[in-house]
């Protein structure tokens, strides 16, 4: 099999030229422009980045790649689900407020901004997985999936559950509604933190399989009748109801795999990783550290899988900083051949990649192809 297309292009921008100037041409020489976009809904899911965050992607950068859409007869928005977890963007109206907060708007972006899954979390489009071996039927961001088109618009970082973030994880994790992170994230069901609890029942109505239970004045959670849909999660209004988060790292990378390939079956996708302000962890923190290594550069690609391999092997031949997180993970004199692994030793971010190959969503092996 011929290895896939992955075009690359330097952070260098000399007088005269500029970054968002460097990202059209990458993505006009990737032949991201030969896909249909004339009058074709196209969703760009892109991370807008937890409040306190600040190595999140600047909007400038969403706005070339909408430009580029709009500029072909293309309708392009910029979309994310909600979080499983508490913060800044749980529901929507909290969601839009902390984009708006980072720069996202469209008067920034040109074009609108969409939360997939709606209000709460909970519109969601199921949707099959062909040869899944741990998911039969994803969980996605309805409007994830009423779009003709996704190009994923990825910050490439470190994370501590999966090794690091690319296109893989940005189209897995990110689309998931509620209940499908927590699908991803759990082998269990969700709990409740009987402390935080404060009886007000919200829960129990609107609960279809009456699985929250009155006692004492507190939520309890019968695990015989829940179904894990999540949707209880997201009407707390305490936040006292929380998921398990229990699965194994691998599993989990194996799962978002899966709800990757339901997310880009069977319509055209395209795939950007900008690998700047590699921090050590995921955009959803409230902080970033200090990068794990130099800025390397942006790539571009047909292929999620491929993309996210040469990400990897260009941050890995990248020295680390002084200072970093990575540097004391992995101690002075000390060099290790995967900067992710020593920076998270309990991840695998080869568990995914492996899989999203078993399943068909693309290759490990690429061409590298630099763009001036």
């Amino acid at each position: 099999m011929t290895p896939s297309n992955v075009y690359y292009t330097t952070l260098r921008a000399r007088p005269g030229d500029s970054l968002l100037n460097k990202l059209e041409r990458l993505l006009d020489r990737a032949d991201m422009g030969k896909i249909d976009f004339t009058n074709k809904y196209v969703a760009i899911k892109i991370h807008f980045g937890e409040p306190g965050n600040l190595s999140y992607l600047r909007p400038n950068y969403a706005k070339v790649v909408a430009d580029f859409i709009r500029a072909r007869g293309g309708k392009p928005f910029l979309t994310d689900c909600n979080t499983l977890y508490v913060g800044g963007r749980k529901n929507a109206l909290d969601h839009l407020e902390s984009a708006y907060v980072n720069g996202y708007s469209p008067t920034t972006t040109g074009c609108h901004l969409l939360i997939a899954d709606g209000l709460k979390g909970t519109d969601e489009a199921y949707v099959p997985v062909e040869g899944g071996a741990y998911v039969k039927e994803a969980k996605i961001g309805r409007a994830v999936m009423d779009a003709d088109i996704v190009i994923s618009l990825n910050h490439f970082k470190g994370h501590e559950c999966t090794g690091f973030g690319g296109a893989l994880k940005n189209l897995g994790m990110g689309c998931g509604s509620r209940a499908g992170k927590m699908e991803m994230h759990s082998a269990g069901k969700p709990f409740t933190n009987r402390d935080l609890c404060i009886g007000c029942g919200a829960c129990q109505r609107i609960c279809a399989h009456d699985a929250p239970a009155m006692t004492d004045g507190k939520i309890s959670i019968d695990h015989a009748k829940c179904v894990g849909c999540g949707r209880c999660i997201g009407l707390c209004p305490v936040d006292a109801i929380q998921p398990a988060e229990d699965e194994a790292n691998d599993i989990l990378n194996c799962k978002i795999a899966e709800y990757a390939k339901a997310v880009v079956h069977g319509r055209p996708g395209f795939h950007i990783n900008l690998v700047m302000d590699v921090s050590p962890y995921c955009d959803c923190h409230g902080e970033n550290d200090v990068p794990m290594v130099p800025n390397v550069g942006m790539f571009a690609s047909f292929d999620p899988v491929a993309i996210d391999v040469a990400c990897a092997d260009a941050v890995n031949a990248m020295p680390v900083y002084i200072g970093s997180a990575l540097y004391e993970a992995q101690g002075e004199g000390h060099c290790h051949e995967d900067h992710f692994g020593a920076q998270h030793p309990e991840t695998n971010w080869k568990s995914c990649v492996e899989h999203a190959e078993k399943i068909g969503i693309g290759q490990q092996a690429y061409t590298l192809i630099e763009v001036k």
